[in-house]
């Protein structure tokens, strides 16, 4: 059975352990003031493991691109060769 919480006019805040089918109070239980209202709270709701970061999102997707992307994005750089060896060796040439 869920605890509900009601407020009256009068601004008293009150805790009643009830059925969902059971009727709201009539009165306040503090001063007796009419009506009540339920008081509403949002759901506690927690996020746990991976897909809830916004670094999480489409990660799949990326990865399979990435992989297709870095085969056509060599540009003679294999087998650890890099852009900066041709250019130092240029620069020792022409001095």
């Amino acid at each position: 059975m869920p605890i509900y919480e009601y407020r009256c006019p009068n601004g008293h805040t009150f805790e009643l352990f009830q059925r969902m089918t059971d009727p709201a109070p009539e009165a306040c239980e503090v001063c007796g003031e009419r009506p009540v209202t339920k008081v509403l709270y949002p759901a506690a709701i927690h996020f746990k493991g991976s897909g809830f970061y916004s670094t999480d999102y489409g990660r799949g997707s990326r990865r399979g691109a990435a992989k297709d992307g870095d085969a056509g994005d060599s540009g003679g750089k294999e087998d650890g060769k890099t852009d900066s060896k041709p250019s130092e060796s240029k620069a020792a040439d022409s001095s």
